[in-house]
């Protein structure tokens, strides 16, 4: 039974002999000379003139999100239209098929007008 896994086991094998051999090679055989200008952080160009750890605002992760689940509706949409031509040459799934993505996007839809009316996608 457990031979059925072992090309699995080769798999990940040399997935992991691929990613950390040229990472351990690096650290291993490369140069290593820190200074003041290599470990000093780099800010365009610019000596850093803030803490690098302060807090975004929330509206930047709200439009982020809300492209994400936008970007996922092409997702859907694209093998949709890919094979509208399939979907309407059938008589029995044409309707059908229109209909579905119709409630798909009218949910999108609402999402969108209800983010909108909610004032996710202000920005002041």
């Amino acid at each position: 039974m457990l031979e059925n896994y072992f090309p699995v086991f080769v798999f990940i094998l040399v997935g992991l002999v691929f990613g950390c051999l040229p990472i351990i090679l690096g650290r291993v055989l490369g140069p290593y000379r820190p200074d003041s200008e290599k470990i000093s952080a780099y800010e365009c160009g610019f000596e850093p003139f803030e803490d690098a750890r302060m807090q975004f605002d929330v509206r930047y992760y709200l439009i982020a999100i809300i492209f994400i689940l936008f970007d996922l509706e092409i997702a859907f949409l694209i093998p949709w239209a890919a094979i509208f031509h399939e979907i309407v040459a059938t008589p029995a799934v044409k309707m059908f098929g229109f209909v579905e993505m119709l409630v798909f996007l009218g949910i999108l839809v609402v999402g969108y007008v209800y983010a909108w009316a909610k004032g996710a996608l202000d920005w002041d």
